[in-house]
């Protein structure tokens, strides 16, 4: 599993021209899904992402989580994050895992998150569906989480 965190001071997802998440600061986390994850990774995940410390105190050092500065979270399947482009130049997704483990483990990811951080502070894509994403990368600050089992 591959969670790809973005710190954001704004970030929206639009599905057929309509915002289906926005939020302001805070993290925008793609996730990837390949076929051995399971409740292992969704947990280290959700316990490991509302504590990252990737927010600046007051010196200006990263130092606080997005539960500290009270921000949001939007959570975007991402497939492609498991592309293999070792051959040829168009990528191959073999790596990423069906469209029903994917969503279930999506799903768990997103339900841990709320039950940590307040269903009000965690937002969700369209689990398969064309997304557009938008965002402000602050700092810019990008991080990524990957947890074998």
């Amino acid at each position: 599993m591959k969670a790809l965190i973005q710190r954001v001071s704004e970030a929206s997802v639009e599905v057929d021209g309509a915002i289906v998440a926005q939020i302001e600061q805070g993290l925008l986390i793609l996730l990837g899904v390949t076929h051995s994850d399971n409740s292992a990774q969704v947990n280290w995940l959700a316990r490991k992402i509302p504590a990252l410390r990737i927010f600046n105190d007051e010196e200006g050092n990263m130092n606080r989580s997005v539960m500290e500065i009270g921000g949001s979270v939007i959570v975007v399947s991402q497939f492609t994050l498991y592309a293999d482009t070792k051959k040829g130049n168009r990528p191959g997704f073999s790596a990423a895992a069906r469209p029903e483990q994917a969503e279930s483990l999506y799903q768990e990811l997103v339900s841990k998150l709320r039950g940590v951080m307040g269903a009000e502070r965690v937002s969700t894509g369209v689990f398969g569906a064309s997304m557009k994403v938008r965002l402000v990368n602050d700092g810019p600050v990008t991080i990524e989480l990957s947890h074998i089992a």
